[in-house]
């Protein structure tokens, strides 16, 4: 008995190892950076299609965080944009997935514990596990979970626009980006950080967001010199486009090529929505070349970092045009899948993997940007 028992502990313990060996040749070797038009991920130049899923760190349930994780890699998306922020105004209620507050007559509050942070650690450590790279935002320009809007109102600010310039708020911005730069500074599996998601200052100059990049992007930098950094940005105010064009214009204190052409901006990202822009589906052809041609002149990598029609079948179209250029990158949005609790969120944009679109349209498309030759 003694030696079967031992034989067992031994075939145990090979197996063990050999998952524990598996699950160590998935986290990355090298750090994600430019190569040319294009990334080097884990060491391979290469294209590649991603998608977004913002609420990915709000779970609660690690076998939920992989089963997504797990689809990914089997779908070849092999970048995924996640929200690194989570803002609340008032004490959540318990059990709600906080990362950070701004409660009146309290100072601010970085929650590191099990219903904060430490969410988007697992999200961190299963991305390791499956080969996945991740690009991380600190901050929305939009009011959902938080974003701008709670630091406007805690530090009782006008608008939006004066967030970018108050001393308070980018000093309390800046304590947060180095809260979660100092958690994952080390994982290879970290894309990019992300300034923001859609950060926008609707009737500025320019020059106050691409100042705000300069100034925030060089902090990052300084914090965490082997990760890339990019802006989060939907790409408006180039060159190219019809006179009166409101996405081409400055008219939301965005310059496109101004803020890519700083050095410690690593690669362009873009958004195409071309309903909520008043653009008919056809105009995106134009918009995905400006943005690779702005890329080219700069000789940095660009990315369409967020398409989703809700008429899908226009996404075959669109994923075409990107395949024709030198745009290293596409991730719809957004990803969805069936988790313990049932199917993720549903904005309208969302394909859900497994269904027939997401086998005609995204794993397809994953599969010929992976094979695409640089």
């Amino acid at each position: 008995f003694e030696r079967i028992a031992h034989f067992i502990m031994r075939i145990s313990s090979i197996l063990s190892a050999c998952a524990a060996v598996s699950v160590a040749t998935a986290a990355f070797s090298s750090y994600a950076k430019p190569s040319n038009h294009v990334f080097s991920i884990d060491g391979k130049a290469q294209y590649f299609a991603g998608t977004n899923t913002y609420w990915i760190g709000f779970l609660t349930n690690n076998s939920d965080v992989d089963i997504v994780m797990s689809h990914l890699a089997a779908s070849q998306l092999k970048v995924l944009r996640v929200w690194g922020f989570n803002d609340v105004t008032s004490t959540p209620s318990s059990g709600t997935v906080w990362y950070q507050s701004f409660i009146n007559g309290s100072d601010p509050v970085i929650n590191t514990g099990s219903d904060g942070l430490e969410r988007l650690d697992y999200v961190v450590q299963s991305a390791e596990a499956h080969g996945i790279s991740l690009i991380v935002n600190f901050v929305n320009n939009w009011s959902d979970y938080g974003g701008m809007a709670a630091y406007v109102s805690y530090y009782g600010l006008s608008a939006n626009t004066a967030w970018y310039t108050s001393s308070a708020a980018q000093a309390q911005y800046q304590k947060y980006i180095a809260a979660v730069v100092a958690r994952y500074k080390t994982s290879k599996n970290i894309f990019a950080w992300e300034l923001a998601n859609e950060p926008r200052c609707s009737g500025c100059a320019t020059s106050v967001i691409t100042s705000w990049v300069n100034t925030t992007s060089a902090y990052i930098k300084g914090l965490d010199p082997n990760h890339m950094v990019a802006v989060g940005d939907e790409g408006f105010g180039l060159s190219g486009g019809a006179s009166g064009d409101y996405v081409y214009s400055s008219g939301e204190g965005e310059s496109f090529h101004d803020n890519l052409a700083l050095s410690t901006i690593d690669f362009g990202t873009y958004h195409l929505y071309p309903s909520s822009w008043g653009e008919n589906d056809t105009w995106a052809q134009q918009w995905i070349q400006t943005h690779a041609d702005v890329g080219t002149a700069l000789g940095k990598p660009v990315i369409l970092e967020e398409y989703g029609p809700t008429n899908h079948t226009v996404d075959l179209q669109w994923q075409q045009w990107v395949l024709s250029t030198q745009t290293a990158g596409d991730m719809y949005w957004q990803y969805g899948d069936t988790l313990s609790g049932g199917q993720t969120a549903n904005d309208g944009n969302t394909i859900y993997y497994g269904t027939t679109e997401f086998n005609t349209l995204i794993a397809p498309h994953a599969s010929a940007m992976a094979a695409k030759a640089v």
